[in-house]
């Protein structure tokens, strides 16, 4: 797999993961408190499938996966990442929140969260090509 394709399949990913969390937001809008949290769960386990999945790649696998890309892309993937990596690292501790009720912590988060996701998709699916430079 080079570059271009590990990028459009992380568009896929992100897509899928965004939908989940859209239909977690609507269980939480019925009020089905129950299902939010069950579809958050797929979420997060996912999200963090991928992110784990593409480090073993680029840094393990495959450390010149992205090495030749025009430098506009690898600015394009840094910004992708800044949002990426703090919204990953705060689903365990969305998780925890949410598992143990502490709503007030968990609410205030999860708009902090919503903030760096919404860069994580934007940057992700509109900024990052999936065509060989």
């Amino acid at each position: 797999m080079e570059g271009p394709q590990v990028i459009l399949v992380l568009k896929v990913a992100v897509g899928t993961v965004t939908a989940l969390l859209l239909a977690s937001l609507i269980a939480l809008g019925f009020g089905n408190v129950r299902l939010h949290g069950r579809i958050n769960l797929v979420f997060a386990t996912l999200t963090l499938m991928a992110v784990l999945g593409l480090e073993l790649l680029v840094r393990v696998i495959n450390p010149d996966l992205f090495r030749y890309f025009p430098e506009d892309t690898v600015q394009a993937l840094r910004v992708h990442l800044s949002f990426s990596v703090p919204s990953a690292l705060l689903l365990p501790v969305m998780l925890y929140t949410g598992l143990r009720h502490h709503r007030r912590l968990h609410v205030a988060l999860a708009v902090v969260f919503g903030i760096l996701w919404t860069g994580t998709f934007v940057t992700g699916v509109f900024f990052l090509p999936h065509s060989a430079p």
